[in-house]
């Protein structure tokens, strides 16, 4: 039998401890999921209910929990005709709350970060 996993997913032996911490932090490098994360540490929703909560489209709802699904930070819970959405791990919940405090001591230095808005911008060099 044959996996169904990206490429990308059985390279776990060939990536370096601080690869795989970066895949971690890149899984919740997006404000959208962030919101996710939270409305779902108050209790488990289904795409419906988020979709209400955060004023998207289904589609954009579904693909940031699918990325939050294969990052290991929320599962699916069918119920009847509805997939009702929940946190994984309670510490997802720690880490939200100790984010929040880290920002709120250093607002201004990652706001003003130069590097932070530049490194996603970067366009690659034209072979030669």
């Amino acid at each position: 039998m044959t996996s169904n996993l990206p490429i990308a997913a059985t390279r776990t032996g060939e990536l370096s401890r601080d690869e795989v911490l970066a895949a971690f932090f890149q899984g919740l490098a997006e404000p959208t999921r962030i919101r996710i994360l939270e409305l779902l540490a108050e209790r488990p929703r289904t795409v419906t209910e988020l979709q209400a909560q955060l004023g998207i489209g289904q589609g954009r709802v579904s693909s940031h929990l699918a990325c939050l699904r294969w990052c290991g930070y929320v599962a699916v819970q069918a119920e009847g005709r509805f997939n009702r959405y929940q946190l994984i791990d309670r510490r997802v919940r720690q880490i939200l709350r100790l984010s929040e405090e880290i920002v709120r001591d250093n607002a201004n230095r990652l706001t003003s970060c130069l590097v932070l808005g530049t490194e996603g911008d970067a366009v690659p060099a034209e072979p030669s």
